[in-house]
């Protein structure tokens, strides 16, 4: 039986304009740390990212940070994040938080956000890996893109068998279960880094 130990976590680097974005942030790290889940991030200790981060390390929790060496003034790196890694650049730094995690969760972000988000997506709809997507629709923030991809659907350009697999979260409290259950199934090795299809089908 599988046991997510980890979660990449896509978010902004800027807080919104709403507060109720950087109090989910805040409200999910803390979860984290309680459920001794380990935090993969950008890096960056600004916005979103800065909160999340922070909030796990003061709940006692862990975070792994990635950051492309170009990034780190621009997304000034969290002092109190202990494993830091600097890479070289941005396709380094996505596929390393690939590796490090066994699901991944979108909060609320700008254009950096949805790119990491679809890219997991794309990965997932082509069955290269079997890890857990998940949407955090705080505040209906990702209704937009529910609707494009509905609409995807509609015109044909997602097909019958290449279903995208992901899941809307309203509630930060139901994002660590919601992702618990659905890989409570499957091998651990089903959240192995990138491979041929592995029991995908029961995602």
């Amino acid at each position: 039986m599988a046991t997510i130990t980890s979660i990449c976590v896509y978010c902004g680097s800027g807080n919104g304009h709403a507060d109720i974005h950087v109090n989910a942030a805040r409200e999910f790290g803390a979860a984290m740390a309680k459920a001794g889940i380990r935090l993969v991030y950008g890096g960056g200790g600004i916005g979103l990212m800065g909160a999340l981060a922070s909030a796990v390390i003061d709940g006692g929790g862990k975070v792994t940070g990635i950051i492309p060496d170009f990034l780190k003034r621009k997304e000034m790196s969290l002092d109190g994040v202990m494993d830091l890694v600097i890479v070289p650049d941005m396709h380094t730094r996505k596929m390393r938080m690939f590796t490090e995690a066994d699901a991944f969760v979108a909060l609320p972000g700008g254009i950096g956000t949805l790119e990491e988000l679809v890219e997991q997506l794309t990965w997932a709809q082509l069955g290269r890996h079997a890890k857990p997507v998940a949407i955090a629709n705080v505040g209906g923030f990702w209704d937009p893109l529910r609707v494009l991809l509905d609409h995807m659907k509609d015109e044909g350009f997602i097909r019958p068998g290449l279903q995208v697999k992901y899941s809307v979260i309203d509630e930060v409290r139901d994002i660590i279960p919601t992702l618990q259950a659905q890989v409570a199934s499957l091998p651990q090795r089903a959240l192995s880094a990138e491979h041929d299809p592995i029991v995908t089908e029961k995602m």
